[in-house]
């Protein structure tokens, strides 16, 4: 049943991957509110193909003109998350019922069962509530959490020899990963409430190393009441300015800390020394993605990749995190 088990969360993972992807798709083409309703679309698990049964699934929702492309593109993300879902439970399952067995762990996997859960309850408030930024946001954590669980599993397993230590590096690790998740939830808020291009330049932001015309009170206002229509964002350009500008903030804090904490692991020797080059690439082509993004003006394939990337780059500091709770060759960075 182990390998089962195994099999299942390397599946989960890439399916979690693709999810994510995805998901970033869908709101980037502005396809979150493609189908008005959930779990199906416009009344049907399966968007109607001929036109009379169109016209009859948009006269339920006269609010909401159909576009075909947008609905399918949040019905196939739908799909694939409920695939996922699918997986994380036969995992779950197995978990608990091999739970004798002492390779088999089943407290995570029962955490990451709750997660997924709670998930699709955001997913479903995302439609329902209008794609509410802070709903929109934790949406998109729900989503980067399930994969990173699933990814410590994998390492899990992969390293389920190498025994339990304390590495000199796993503190900076840690805070490294704090720092990363803190500027992912502000690249969330960032898109959610469309200010991606309300600092056009750089390294500037409206031709200004500080933007006097900035509204932080406004800008991290999380709620704001029910029955806002947040499609195309209901902020002034001040309250945008200030999100945007927040988030080239964080991201020059969280690159300065996840580089230091490369850098020492790669001081570290031994087995961290991959897990350094692999956190070092991928910071790298996340800092080139961010910089193309307002360079050439938000172009689809680089918002997109930049979301993908993101999971990339926590899954990379996921890495060096669990390497330095493992038995490792030590060298000592003091010459």
């Amino acid at each position: 049943m182990y390998d089962w088990y195994v099999r299942l969360i390397h599946a989960a993972c890439a399916c979690a991957l693709v999810v994510v992807v995805l998901g970033a798709y869908v709101r980037l083409t502005d396809a979150g509110l493609g189908c008005p309703d959930w779990p199906g679309c416009y009344g049907e698990l399966i968007l109607p193909a001929d036109d009379s049964a169109r016209a009859a699934a948009q006269a339920a929702f006269p609010d909401r003109p159909l576009d075909a492309g947008k609905a399918w593109r949040e019905m196939i993300h739908r799909y694939l998350a409920s695939g996922l879902g699918f997986l994380i439970l036969l995992a779950a399952a197995i978990s608990w019922r091999n739970r004798e067995d002492p390779r088999q762990p089943h407290v995570l996997p029962m955490i990451l069962l709750g997660v997924v859960i709670f998930q699709g309850i955001l997913g479903m408030w995302t439609v329902t509530l209008l794609l509410k930024p802070l709903i929109v946001m934790a949406h998109l954590i729900g989503g980067l959490t399930t994969t990173g669980i699933l990814f410590w599993l994998i390492l899990d397993h992969h390293r389920r020899k190498q025994p339990r230590t304390a590495h000199p590096i796993t503190a900076l690790a840690l805070i490294s990963l704090v720092a990363l998740g803190m500027q992912i939830s502000l690249g969330g808020w960032t898109s959610s409430n469309y200010a991606a291009m309300a600092c056009p330049d750089l390294p500037t932001c409206g031709g200004e190393w500080w933007p006097d015309e900035a509204d932080f009170a406004e800008a991290f206002v999380m709620w704001r009441g029910l029955g806002v229509d947040y499609e195309g964002g209901v902020l002034e350009t001040p309250a945008r300015v200030a999100i945007h500008f927040t988030h080239r903030l964080g991201a020059i804090v969280a690159s300065l800390l996840l580089g230091l904490a490369a850098w020492r692991a790669w001081q570290a020797g031994g087995a961290l020394r991959p897990a350094a080059v692999w956190l070092v690439c991928a910071l790298a082509a996340q800092i080139a993605i961010g910089l193309g993004i307002v360079r050439f003006g938000l172009p689809l394939s680089l918002a997109t990749m930049h979301n993908g990337v993101a999971a990339l780059l926590l899954l990379a500091t996921l890495n060096l995190t669990h390497a330095s709770r493992r038995q490792l060759p030590m060298h000592s960075v003091t010459r």
